[in-house]
């Protein structure tokens, strides 16, 4: 018996991951990368990657998901890759991590003021996520980078600041903005419908 019949979740077979699973990546590396050239060809990548791993899968989650962590690992690459040829200016947002109450407590001086939306509500919308979209790539490249893969990705600081090669502190402080300027842009273009 083969081992493929033995999986709970047997794989798609590689001819069809293009026409299933094809927009899909290409857009969740788009909206890391930013660069549609790029994002083609991370998901080209990837999807050699899975050819030649496919002995690997071992069935646990769906083809799309495991070709998504193999995709992630593409993108990082190429940021660790894009940082080592444009260096972080880790001076940015020196400000805000120089202030006393920085220092002291490790918290802005100033809180954020409360959204005109809730926010929460407005995630099962798709036009929601365009806007987010459009928001998220006014972001410098390396904000937006920080941004989605500490708070979209999940990923841990460390490896963040490892893949950026920037400092925790410099890492907080793009997130702060990111999240700020996100805010501002979402408030002024998320056209929602009053309640």
């Amino acid at each position: 018996m083969k081992k493929q019949s033995k999986l709970a979740n047997p794989p798609t077979p590689p001819q069809d991951w293009v026409a299933l699973y094809g927009d899909y990546l290409y857009r969740y590396a788009l909206m890391r990368l930013k660069d549609p050239v790029n994002a083609e060809d991370a998901v080209q990548e990837t999807f050699l990657a899975g050819i030649k791993g496919l002995a690997q899968f071992d069935g646990r989650v769906d083809v799309k998901y495991w070709l998504r962590g193999i995709l992630r690992n593409k993108i990082v690459d190429y940021i660790r890759k894009s940082v080592r040829e444009h260096p972080v200016d880790n001076d940015e947002g020196r400000d805000i991590v120089d202030s006393f109450s920085f220092k002291m407590f490790g918290i802005a001086e100033r809180t954020p003021k409360p959204w005109q939306f809730a926010p929460e509500r407005e995630f099962e919308k798709g036009e929601f996520w365009e806007a987010f979209q459009k928001c998220l790539s006014k972001l410098s490249d390396t904000m937006r980078q920080a941004f989605v893969l500490k708070m979209v990705d999940g990923m841990d600081s460390e490896s963040v600041c490892k893949a950026l090669n920037i400092q925790p502190n410099n890492l907080w402080v793009l997130n702060h903005r990111a999240r700020a300027q996100l805010k501002t842009c979402l408030e002024s273009n998320w056209d929602r419908e009053e309640d």
